[in-house]
């Protein structure tokens, strides 16, 4: 697809609908940033392109300015910002000491809560600064009583609640590396991811609530320690039940015991480029790739990110609706970095009903709103109407990522949620545990369009043949570095896989793997993973584009397309779609489904058949499995191609399965990932 279609949801259009009023832009981090870095050679005025442009082609006088523009603690000696270099081999302020913990606790006010938190389990309650400050301290004693030192890693199987945050921070003072995974993974699901970081402690809980439904998981737990022989110690939080009711003796201790010794707070002073935590890729092929994060280059883009593009303050509520096991829930917690209440939810989102999240905006007070493109869309799916229903006067931001967010989930928000609501739609990545493209308050919100390319991201898009193309779809790469990029995979010491990743395409810059179209205007727009992408007589589309035309009908709640090349046949096209209850494929859905296609789409992206299946395979974080399937109805093992627990529902792989057999007989072994 060439970048002059009218596209899906009409982003050539591209309705506006918000402005930012001028106290917003007047009084905004951003503008205040802006002013203060002109004599590093900021441009003046509100001219977003142009403090853009400033900020990637000046990345030493850019990231200095963050640094001094949030008044970053830590040390520096004279020289260079970023080294010169390709990427990856480049190091970002060489010599320069500091710790992310510090600059997350440095904004402690003692008439304010820090963290908001409610689950299932626990009722809706708040910690203080002061009471987190005095609990990150007594844990980091606890860690350094146990002999955790700087590099170590801690493991921590753990739900969203003060816990996790309170030892994320804990692990940072001492200079330990954190590791987290939600108790909504399977065991085996975490076993490999913590086997490879070697993880010498282990926090975990005994089980976690969900929609009504509890889930023990001691045995879990056991068995999980079993397989870690590097765990020296296994630290339990009761959450489900009392605690006389978790293993004691040797090797096992109580949440309590670690914190009981009260003591001040005290951080290390780590190198720029140390270890903060360790993230996983999806593992969706192969064992998940553990990408290892930096204090520095962490604290710095998040600053910029969640400072700048959010407008992120100490007044503000900062929800994100996510699990210990998505890069958002490292993303929330670095709300703390601005001084922001950070608000915490555990449990169902649809529980007791699908307006569970707009309550808890309503009754915790929340500013800024985050969930994710799929959230949004169900609760658009529901009826629901947010804004009539529950008292939103105080939120001033929506945030959606995880996927593409249509046209039409634009208009939902502004229908239906809030009508003076700032909506920031945001795409990045776990490997970069930020957005590459992201809001900003100088701009408008047009439907369907995210507003900007992040400050100091030099995104763009290339075509086939490694040159940028100028709107048009194009693979979404960065050219230039930036501080969060992963300083390595853990266990990859020549970098190997961390190079084949993400520079083997194109050598010396970044690909991410998403088709991205930078609008003229700014503007960007997603159009899905380009190792997905559906190609019909040589037209290029995302398959995002064909899933806003065909989940925008009130009959279909999800839906997944494949372009198949088979050796021995024509392409097939399939599309997979679930429907709402009570409704059936018959032939005049069929015609609709068709029908919407090719005219919001392409008559040539018309699938070659519709299948109605139960429900469609995703990723523990929700993401769609399309490369897998791809695979599966090209004839390959899906025991050979999938790795089941990174699978959030494995049974939902069986039609798929089923259909590979009709077309070509039995499945041939593949190759493993």
């Amino acid at each position: 697809m060439n970048g002059s279609g009218s596209g899906v949801g009409g982003e050539d259009t591209a309705e506006v609908l918000w402005e930012p009023s001028a106290a917003l832009r007047e009084g905004c981090a951003l503008t205040r940033f802006a002013m203060a870095a002109r004599p590093a050679g900021a441009p003046s005025g509100f001219e977003y392109t142009a403090l853009w442009r400033w900020s990637v082609g000046d990345l030493d006088a850019f990231w200095d300015s963050v640094w001094r523009f949030f008044d970053v603690r830590g040390t520096r000696p004279p020289g260079p910002v970023v080294t010169p270099g390709t990427m990856p081999d480049v190091a970002w302020f060489p010599g320069a000491t500091l710790n992310y913990a510090e600059q997350a606790l440095r904004h402690a006010d003692r008439d304010r809560p820090a963290i908001v938190h409610l689950s299932e389990v626990r009722p809706l309650d708040s910690v203080s600064w002061s009471e987190l400050g005095s609990q990150v301290a007594a844990a980091a004693a606890g860690l350094r009583a146990l002999g955790v030192q700087p590099g170590d890693r801690v493991a921590a199987y753990l739900p969203n609640i003060p816990e996790a945050v309170v030892g994320l921070l804990a692990c940072a003072s001492v200079g330990a590396v954190w590791s987290s995974c939600s108790p909504d993974f399977g065991g085996p699901s975490v076993a490999d991811r913590f086997r490879q970081i070697e993880p010498v402690l282990l926090l975990a809980t005994d089980g976690h609530r969900y929609a009504g439904r509890d889930h023990d998981r001691r045995q879990v737990v056991v068995e999980l320690a079993r397989q870690l022989p590097s765990v020296r110690r296994v630290v339990w939080i009761p959450y489900l039940g009392a605690a006389d009711q978790l293993p004691h003796g040797a090797g096992h201790m109580l949440w309590d015991e670690l914190l009981r010794e009260p003591a001040p707070l005290r951080f290390e002073p780590v190198p720029f480029g140390h270890p903060l935590w360790i993230l996983y890729s999806s593992g969706t092929t192969g064992l998940p790739k553990p990408i290892v994060q930096s204090h520095g280059g962490i604290a710095l883009e998040h600053l910029k990110a969640l400072g700048l593009h959010h407008d992120l303050g100490p007044e503000d509520r900062f929800f994100w609706f996510t699990t210990t096991g998505w890069m958002m829930w490292n993303f929330l917690v670095s709300g703390l970095l601005l001084g922001a209440t950070i608000v915490l939810y555990d449990g169902s989102p649809a529980h007791p009903d699908a307006g569970a999240l707009w309550q808890l905006a309503e009754t915790a007070g929340v500013t800024l709103f985050g969930t994710s493109a799929g959230q949004l869309t169900a609760s658009q799916k529901a009826g629901l109407a947010p804004g009539e229903r529950f008292d939103l006067s105080r939120l001033r931001s929506v945030g959606s990522t995880g996927s593409p967010l249509p046209a039409a989930g634009f208009r939902w928000v502004y229908q239906a949620v809030k009508r003076d609501l700032w909506l920031a739609s945001v795409s990045g990545g776990t490997d970069v545990c930020t957005g590459f493209v992201l809001g900003a308050p100088w701009l408008p919100v047009r439907a369907g369009v995210i507003q900007c390319r992040a400050l100091g991201a030099r995104v763009e898009a290339y075509g086939p043949d490694g040159r940028p193309v100028s709107d048009a779809v194009g693979e979404l790469v960065v050219t230039a570095p930036m501080p969060s990029m992963p300083i390595g995979f853990w266990n990859d010491p020549e970098r190997r896989r961390y190079r084949a990743s993400y520079f083997e395409m194109f050598p010396g810059v970044w690909r991410h793997g998403d088709w991205v179209r930078i609008r003229p205007d700014g503007g960007v727009v997603i159009y899905g993973r380009s190792d997905s992408t559906i190609n019909r007589l040589g037209v290029r589309m995302g398959s995002s584009e064909i899933y806003r035309a065909v989940e925008a009908l009130p009959e279909v709640t999800d839906s997944l397309v494949v372009d198949v090349e088979r050796p021995n046949g024509p392409e097939f096209m399939p599309l997979f779609v679930v429907l709402a209850p009570g409704r059936a494929l018959d032939p005049e859905l069929e015609a609709r489904i068709a029908g919407q296609i090719r005219t919001t789409v392409s008559p040539r992206h018309v699938p070659d058949r519709i299948i109605a299946v139960p429900e469609i395979p995703k990723t523990l974080n929700g993401k769609k499995l399309e490369v897998p399937v791809k695979r599966i109805l090209q004839g390959l093992d899906p025991g050979a191609i999938l790795n089941p627990g990174s699978v959030a529902n494995v049974a939902a792989l069986a039609p798929f399965v089923a259909l590979a057999h009709e077309l070509q007989g039995p499945v041939e072994p593949g190759p493993a990932g």
